[in-house]
């Protein structure tokens, strides 16, 4: 019985015995195999897997190294390259001398993944972006939009003698240079540093950036960082955080950024901004996702402030951008960059650099000529709000601005648009269509209530000759790639009326001469004015050049008519009116009086070629009245039955002019006939 009870535990511990001793075996088999076996056999499956992710071919040409036996595993591969996507050059999208990883095997364990180091050893990279917007660094499928990258925290970061070069058809941007990266020993705020040298579209380029040490780092806190870049005459500094290391999606930081021109950012940010004179801005800006802001955006443009907030949308088609801006006092001058004027020059943001606008007044110039850049306009879409409190060194006394600019697929149209005067509006709206080959510009605009006295810059005997009451419109279209050329192929219609106003007597007298009185006042010096009673030019536009069909101003002495041409190509005018004296007089020369000149500074002269036969008030009533009264209403309905102008028509019928019956009807108060 004894026997028998003891028998079974001695098998048992054989067994045990015997699979210890298996084990043991495979295990010493595993480990001799391990170190000995030959890991450059996974070589083409690594490669094979790799090109699968990547969609395009992946080689490995070096050995390939690997530890497992670890709590830290590791791996190196030597002589990795990547070839480009089918559609671009044959050359290789990146030749890498040495790439090394370790990983913390604990962190898998609870389902994340920790780099302890990665390494890339002598890396040469080269970017292309085609005119379509493919790019040769984007590794998907093509179903879906470029995604931001992605990292795991990473303890250790190197590059080692990094080459980059970088095209981009699309930007217009080329960059060739160095990129290094590796942790500073002995700093343990700013342990991390990754450094860039080259140049940037011909320009000297520079990028230093430094972060926590990355010993430190923790995936459940954010992770500092500096940044400056010197890209030409652009400076940028950043400082801020990424909260989810190395989670690219998500960021912010404060930032600032000084140069010459807005537009230059575009290389740095693939946002297209418009061409600005120097400027020096602040603002947060932010990522999440696809979406950008720069929020508390403020500091100075030209000699204008400007503050508000931006931000754009990212991963479709185009960027949509939206933005709400404010700037307390706009120097005007500081547009003209914006339309193709030329830009400030000197210290960024300076208040003492020349004005554009008093420049261009010189050469008697009102509109740009530089190309704008339409491919700009095509890459990007927006819905902006702009207003200014207050405008200073305008043409024309500007008080302030406001408008509304949307941008979808090539097309802007600014509406609504206002522009108030010191006394008076201009409403309407802009819009430039460049989703083709030639630029087409339209515009619309109203002005309502202002006065004639602050719009036309006219000397005569060292005052203005005019004052009153202005209303206008202006309907043009024009096609061109600068403003100059837009407004030089204007066709059109523009039409102005003085419903009420003074002009200065001698003026009056001289358009009709009374060859007594009239020289007589003009040698006293007289400054008297007498009213007008209505005043109309209406003008049509035919390839740039405004012809007055219509010019009529009704005064108490004189009914002054004339015509003449506004050339917006050459961007002069001229203008000859002669005036029909209400009264008989013995004594009576018809002597032209002319306006002509540059645009920005025209001026008023007598034409010393000799008198004219004197000629009926009917007869001037006739050639000028006729329409009018179908013409006012595409100002404002309602100077149609406005006193003056509905009684300057209604009178022309009286005193014989073709006006037809039931055109207009003078209200009661109208004054007597003369």
């Amino acid at each position: 019985m004894a026997a028998d009870t003891t028998t079974p535990p001695r098998k048992g511990r054989r067994a045990l015995a015997w699979a210890a001793g298996v084990i043991l075996v495979l295990a010493i088999g595993v480990a001799i195999l391990a170190a000995i076996w030959d890991w450059n056999w996974f070589r083409g499956p690594v490669a094979a897997i790799a090109s699968g992710r990547m969609h395009r071919q992946v080689t490995i040409t070096g050995d390939l190294r690997v530890h497992p036996w670890s709590w830290q595993p590791s791996a190196t591969v030597d002589g990795v390259h990547v070839a480009n996507p089918s559609w671009a050059a044959k050359s290789d999208l990146a030749d890498i001398g040495r790439i090394a990883v370790q990983i913390r095997l604990l962190a898998l364990f609870t389902g994340h993944l920790d780099l302890r180091l990665l390494e890339f050893d002598q890396p040469k990279v080269a970017l292309y972006r085609d005119g379509e917007g493919r790019s040769t660094w984007d590794f998907s499928d093509g179903s879906k939009p470029d995604e931001p990258l992605r990292l795991p925290p990473i303890r250790k970061f190197v590059i080692d003698g990094g080459q980059l070069n970088y095209r981009d058809d699309q930007r217009k941007l080329s960059f060739t240079g160095a990129v290094n990266a590796k942790e500073q020993l002995g700093s343990v705020d700013r342990g991390f540093q990754m450094t860039g040298q080259g140049a940037l579209n011909a320009q000297p380029f520079s990028l230093n950036v430094t972060g926590g040490a990355l010993l430190n780092i923790d995936r459940n806190k954010p992770y500092p960082f500096d940044a400056e870049i010197h890209a030409g005459q652009t400076y940028v500094t950043a400082k801020g955080a990424v909260p989810k290391p190395f989670d690219m999606a998500q960021f912010y930081m404060d930032v600032t950024s000084r140069g010459p021109d807005l537009a230059d950012l575009y290389g740095l940010t693939g946002v297209p901004l418009p061409n600005t004179p120097p400027y020096n801005l602040h603002a947060r800006l932010s990522r999440d996702v696809h979406l950008w802001k720069l929020d508390g955006l403020g500091g100075k443009v030209g000699s204008s402030d400007l503050a508000g907030a931006i931000s754009v949308k990212t991963g479709g088609p185009r960027p949509f951008m939206t933005a709400e801006l404010r700037s307390r006092n706009l120097d005007f001058p500081d547009l003209g960059a914006l339309f193709g004027g030329a830009r400030k020059t000197g210290p960024v943001a300076s208040p003492k650099q020349k004005s554009v606008a008093q420049a261009m007044q010189a050469q008697a110039r009102l509109f740009p000529d530089a190309t704008l850049d339409f491919s700009k306009i095509r890459a990007v879409d927006a819905d902006v709000t702009f207003k200014a409190d207050a405008i200073t060194h305008a043409p024309i006394p500007l008080r302030s601005a406001s408008t509304r600019v949307k941008l979808t697929a090539g097309l802007l149209r600014a509406e609504p648009l206002e522009l108030d005067l010191p006394q008076g509006k201009v409403t309407g709206f802009v819009q430039l269509d460049g989703r083709k080959t030639n630029a087409i510009t339209d515009l619309d605009l109203r002005l309502s209530n202002g006065r004639l006295e602050n719009l036309v810059p006219v000397k005569f005997q060292g005052v203005q000759p005019f004052a009153g009451a202005v209303v206008a419109r202006a309907k043009l279209h024009g096609s061109g790639d600068s403003v100059h050329d837009a407004m030089g192929d204007a066709d059109g219609e523009v039409m102005i009326v003085v419903p009420n106003g003074q002009i200065q007597r001698t003026v009056a007298e001289l358009a009709g001469v009374d060859a007594i009185k009239g020289l007589g006042l003009l040698l006293s010096k007289d400054q008297t004015t007498t009213p007008i009673r209505c005043g109309v030019m209406h003008f049509t536009g035919r390839g740039g050049v405004l012809s007055a069909d219509r010019l009529i101003v009704d005064t108490d002495p004189v009914l002054i008519s004339g015509g003449g041409v506004i050339n917006l190509d050459k961007e002069t005018l001229g203008f000859s009116v002669k005036g029909h004296p209400k009264k008989f007089q013995l004594v009576h020369l018809l002597v032209p009086i002319t306006v002509s000149g540059p645009l920005l500074s025209p001026k008023v002269s007598i034409h010393k070629g000799g008198a004219i036969a004197q000629g009926g008030v009917a007869v001037a009533l006739a050639t000028v009245l006729s329409p009018v009264a179908v013409l006012l209403p595409f100002i404002d309905a309602g100077l149609a039955k406005d006193a003056n102008c509905a009684g300057l028509v209604a009178e022309g019928k009286a005193e014989g002019a073709p006006v037809k019956a039931g055109t207009v009807t003078a209200p009661s108060k109208a004054g007597p006939k003369h």
